[in-house]
């Protein structure tokens, strides 16, 4: 396989201070591998981040994730909504704002992938 990895609902996804994940969903069940289902769209956005470390005077850890900045397919759509690859990233709302990232440690599959 060349090109990304799909994500998968049993993806691992984490801040950058690694010990904070992020709840992955998906609102599509029409799209699945190896039985489960494929993120699409706008679903790593406003997602719940449990456990990150990023704590202390003036300092916000991240809770939330924002919009999504690299890893939408430009090739495969389900129900007109992107799926979302493994070179997943985008910001969370932690501080320094607009500095801490979230990324795809592990996609929750290994079968498909978007060829380039």
């Amino acid at each position: 396989m060349s090109g990304p990895l799909w994500v998968t609902v049993d993806a691992d996804v984490r801040c950058d201070h690694v010990v904070g994940k992020i709840g992955v969903i998906s609102t599509q069940d029409l799209l699945r591998v190896e039985g489960r289902p494929v993120v699409v769209g706008e679903d790593p956005v406003g997602r719940p981040i449990g456990g990150c470390p990023n704590t202390g005077v003036s300092i916000k850890p991240c809770n939330l994730t924002l919009r999504i900045q690299v890893g939408r397919s430009t090739f495969v759509t389900i129900d007109g909504r992107p799926v979302i690859r493994a070179d997943l990233s985008g910001f969370t709302d932690g501080t320094p704002p607009m500095s801490v990232r979230y990324t795809v440690r592990d996609p929750g599959q290994r079968l498909v992938a978007e060829q380039p």
